[in-house]
């Protein structure tokens, strides 16, 4: 039988028990990795499980991924709904048997909702924290909540972004995800160690590591502006229109696009095929734009280091852009703000959340290009304004977006929740 695997085994209880569908890769594996310990500090007996699932069953819930952001067809075939079902149901039936009345189980993301009507079966109280959606829900989320009717009716609370995001019908919390400033992604970190480890990763100096994959024509000037994009080779992080940019912005202007390895990344099956995308259009470019693209591929061989190069990338750029298309929150914006890094951002759900347009950062429509292009080349033209807005930036992520607010925020949380909470 196949059963979730501890990430960290909680203690007698009662318990906090976090669920998601992989232990790296993801921002929601991230925030638990911050999160869970942070919670064993505040005093609570926490734990994380993490479940197994074959290819068509991460190929749903991508599908749910899309839905959830309004994208594609607004239908679930029924026989992927009963695969998905199949999958979750001995799973359920191991982590029911694990928990039980005065426990809490956090169900993170569309991957694990069907947990949890075993879930309360069991005597657990169940919350499913929604990491994605829409601020202007469509037939795509709606067609998700008539599936899911039945697995939501278990659902003692549902904790999102933004209110916009949660289904009709269910109590909802609103909680901004949070960063930890002490992980080796946010850590302080100076111009000597970030230009070390860069040369390290093969990015500015003709060397190669088990850090990471650079893909380019020759390693970056030391001098080089640069314009970085940090996420997921997803479509919607619209990473080939991150690349789409480089043309028009100044000739002597670097662009990272820097994610995970796809391949490592199980629950994320479109990876491969955005990063193919990439590789076709920087191949076309003529060879001078070229060699001012470096795509680079962090490994989780060894977290600690890649989350360190990350660190590294962030302070070095002279611009983020974050051209989501669709964005739940968007933590790798916050990371970059709290560095003091001026940040170019869609105009979309949660990062509208983050950023004050022309006080933190710059807002603008994703879908248009020559507009993005635009607030890029403005940052890049006036070091005044990137001092200031990053400025400003670090400030308002470290007041707002901090993990010990949302320890409080959870546990505000399940002080709603009362034993045996009617459903």
């Amino acid at each position: 039988m196949v059963t979730p695997v501890w990430v960290r085994e909680p203690g007698p209880g009662p318990r906090l028990v976090h669920v998601n569908a992989t232990a790296t890769g993801g921002g929601v594996a991230e925030l638990l990795h911050g999160l869970v310990p942070a919670q064993l500090a505040d005093g609570l007996d926490a734990g994380w499980a993490v479940i197994a699932g074959d290819d068509g069953f991460f190929a749903f819930t991508k599908s749910l991924h899309h839905l959830l952001h309004d994208r594609g067809a607004p239908r679930i075939a029924p026989a992927d709904l009963e695969h998905y079902r199949a999958v979750l149901a001995p799973q359920a039936e191991w982590l029911a048997a694990r928990v039980g009345p005065g426990d809490t189980v956090v169900l993170h993301d569309p991957q694990v909702l069907g947990l949890a009507p075993a879930l309360a079966a069991a005597g657990a109280r169940v919350v499913w924290h929604c990491h994605i959606g829409t601020d202007t829900p469509g037939p795509g989320p709606a067609a998700v909540w008539r599936a899911f009717a039945a697995e939501l009716s278990t659902v003692d609370v549902v904790v999102t972004a933004l209110a916009a995001y949660a289904p009709p019908g269910r109590p909802v919390a609103v909680c901004a995800p949070a960063f930890d400033p002490k992980a080796a992604k946010n850590r302080p970190m100076d111009a000597v160690e970030a230009n070390e480890l860069l040369a390290e990763a093969g990015l500015t100096a003709e060397t190669t590591c088990e850090l990471a994959t650079v893909e380019q024509d020759a390693p970056m000037p030391a001098g080089a502006r640069l314009v970085l994009q940090v996420s997921r080779w997803d479509p919607l992080k619209d990473m080939p229109g991150v690349l789409r940019l480089l043309p028009d912005l100044p000739g002597d202007v670097h662009l990272v696009l820097a994610g995970n390895d796809p391949e490592e990344i199980p629950d994320d099956p479109e990876g491969l095929a955005v990063l193919a995308e990439v590789r076709r259009l920087r191949a076309g470019l003529p060879a001078p734009v070229r060699r001012r693209v470096h795509l680079l591929r962090t490994s989780q061989r060894d977290p600690e280091r890649a989350a360190l190069l990350i660190n590294a990338l962030q302070r070095r750029a002279d611009v983020v852009v974050q051209k989501s298309l669709a964005e739940g929150f968007g933590l790798t914006v916050t990371e970059a703000m709290a560095k003091g890094r001026p940040v170019v951002a869609g105009r979309v759900g949660g990062l509208c959340a983050q950023i004050e347009h022309g006080r933190t950062g710059l807002l603008v429509d994703p879908s248009d290009t020559a507009a993005v292009v635009a607030a890029v080349n403005q940052l890049l033209s006036c070091l005044r304004d990137r001092e200031r807005m990053g400025a400003a930036a670090a400030a308002a992520a470290t007041t707002t977006y901090l993990m010990d607010r949302l320890v409080a925020d959870y546990r505000a949380v399940a002080a709603r929740l009362p034993e045996g909470a009617a459903r």
